[in-house]
């Protein structure tokens, strides 16, 4: 069954065609990790699924229902279904950590205090954090926001998570904890994710299936070994880091002017 499903699906931001009659679908269950270029559009397709930003045109399914027309208590039960873990984390600085996990139970949901501070410690236990609760942002490494984010994303015991960018900033190692993490809370949770990263190492470990965001719409798809080998010439340059190919950014006239 298709949890999300994105149909013909078009943006504008600032005059650039960001998204362009984009369709992507997401099986129950599947991680599907989106790889392609910053400002590509990424990051955009996330904030549609959740409804931070409408489409100028297109359709946005989640379970079946259209997001768009979902209205007050319904389109807060969807945010309830939805974990969403930010590219920086976006903790709130002046709040302990434990506030900042708890921070949409308390905020949106009708729990006791106790349950609260139950699935707090149990949400930063699944990440592989214990008894930080009283620690404030700036007292954590990297690495460990990330994870905090992660435990907040979780603490709703959502369907769905949606990472931007988990490995962005941190170092080869805290990386791959995270690959590991996103692997283990989707075995876990029985979740449903998105990861849209640039990062092909963390895209080939996590992903059930890849697909390649261009030029507003997924040029590409396929498992991670179709993907690793493709022949389209675009998914091969960009996999590969080659600065020559079809994927052009200004530079080559840019040099040439110089010289």
């Amino acid at each position: 069954m298709a949890m999300i499903e994105l149909k013909n699906v078009s943006k504008n931001l600032g005059g650039k065609q960001v998204l362009d009659h984009m369709d992507l679908t997401v099986e129950e269950g599947e991680t599907k990790v989106i790889i392609g270029r910053s400002g590509v559009g990424k990051s955009v397709t996330l904030k549609h699924i959740v409804r931070l930003l409408e489409p100028d045109s297109g359709e946005v399914h989640v379970e079946g229902r259209d997001v768009l027309a979902l209205r007050g208590k319904d389109l807060n039960e969807l945010h309830k279904e939805i974990g969403l873990v930010f590219q920086g984390g976006a903790l709130f600085d002046s709040l302990t950590v434990g506030e900042n996990v708890g921070f949409i139970l308390r905020e949106h949901m009708n729990m006791a205090s106790s349950e609260i501070d139950k699935r707090v410690k149990e949400s930063l236990a699944l990440v592989g954090l214990y008894g930080i609760e009283q620690y404030m942002p700036a007292d954590l490494s990297g690495g460990m926001k990330k994870r905090v984010a992660l435990a907040r994303a979780i603490c709703t015991r959502p369907k769905i998570i949606l990472y931007d960018e988990p490995t962005t900033g941190v170092d080869p190692i805290t990386a791959d904890a995270i690959n590991l993490l996103i692997d283990e809370l989707h075995d876990k949770l029985k979740v449903t994710s998105i990861v849209v990263t640039h990062d092909m190492r963390s895209a080939y470990k996590v992903a059930d299936r890849i697909a390649m965001l261009y030029e507003g719409k997924i040029i590409a798809e396929g498992t991670p070994d179709e993907i690793r080998y493709s022949h389209n010439p675009y998914v091969h340059q960009f996999i590969t880091g080659a600065a020559q190919g079809p994927i052009t950014d200004g530079q080559s006239s840019i040099v040439q002017n110089i010289e």
